[in-house]
């Protein structure tokens, strides 16, 4: 198994935040963590790459708990991409050849060089990689976010709301991207998402979170009706269109 959580427990103040989560997700897999406002999903990303200590629990990437390991060392095999970023005057080069400080410091190489220039491509940034970060668009930027994950060679990237504030034809564009990276580099991706049915469209596994616990998880099968009522307070409708499944607020004609 490429990731497994077990029993994470983290708080503030001694009130907890979310409490004995336990998930495993193995390579290939695209994660959905999905639920309202307020449930833990943040603090549950945090929480798997130690940026927030737990209180309880483990994480284990192949094996290797990383409760024991030092940031610098997480961040070999886990990349975490924020919902939101401090933007810098970097070029787009410099800001993804940044993801490579956890495995050489500041001594980068060719070697490095020529990796970051391969994600670059792989992801579509090139004519662009000359760029300020600052001048470019906020799907371009959250692509050069990923483009800093994937550098790092992780095992595993967590993406907190990859497709915030994106409009439709970059949502799709940042969800292909992360779906092609996942399988192509044979690493796993855990997100938090607002949005059902782009989960739906993207990722083959699914956490629904309620209160700081798990309240199901498995594939598509737990997108159903009842535990969306449940998660979210509303009925839904559940249908096809185009071999895909979609849910539909009911009273929406």
């Amino acid at each position: 198994m490429m990731l497994k959580i077990s029993d994470i427990r983290f708080g503030y103040n001694s009130i907890d935040t979310i409490v004995d989560v336990h998930f495993e997700a193995k390579a290939g897999d695209v994660v959905s963590i999905l639920g309202p406002n307020g449930v833990g999903k943040t603090t549950l990303l945090k929480c798997i790459n130690k940026v927030h200590l737990p209180n309880a629990g483990r994480v284990e990437v192949e094996g290797d708990d990383l409760m024991q390991r030092r940031p610098a060392e997480i961040a070999k095999v886990i990349g975490y991409v924020p919902q939101r970023a401090h933007v810098s005057g970097n070029t787009v080069f410099e800001s993804v050849l940044i993801g490579r400080r956890p495995h050489i410091g500041m001594d980068m190489s060719e070697k490095d060089i020529r990796l970051a220039g391969r994600v670059i491509s792989l992801l579509g940034l090139s004519d662009i990689s000359e760029k300020k970060v600052n001048e470019i668009s906020g799907g371009e930027y959250q692509l050069v976010q990923i483009a800093r994950a994937v550098v790092q060679q992780p095992k595993v990237i967590l993406l907190d709301e990859p497709t915030s504030n994106l409009d439709l034809c970059n949502q799709h564009m940042v969800m292909n991207a992360i779906s092609r990276i996942v399988k192509e580099n044979g690493m796993c991706a855990v997100m938090t998402n607002h949005d059902i049915n782009l989960a739906l469209m993207y990722s083959n596994r699914f956490i629904l979170m309620k209160g700081g616990r798990i309240y199901a998880a498995g594939g598509k099968e737990i997108i159903n009706p009842e535990n969306i009522k449940a998660i979210y307070g509303i009925d839904v409708h559940l249908g096809e269109i185009a071999g895909k499944t979609i849910i539909v607020p009911k009273g929406v004609q």
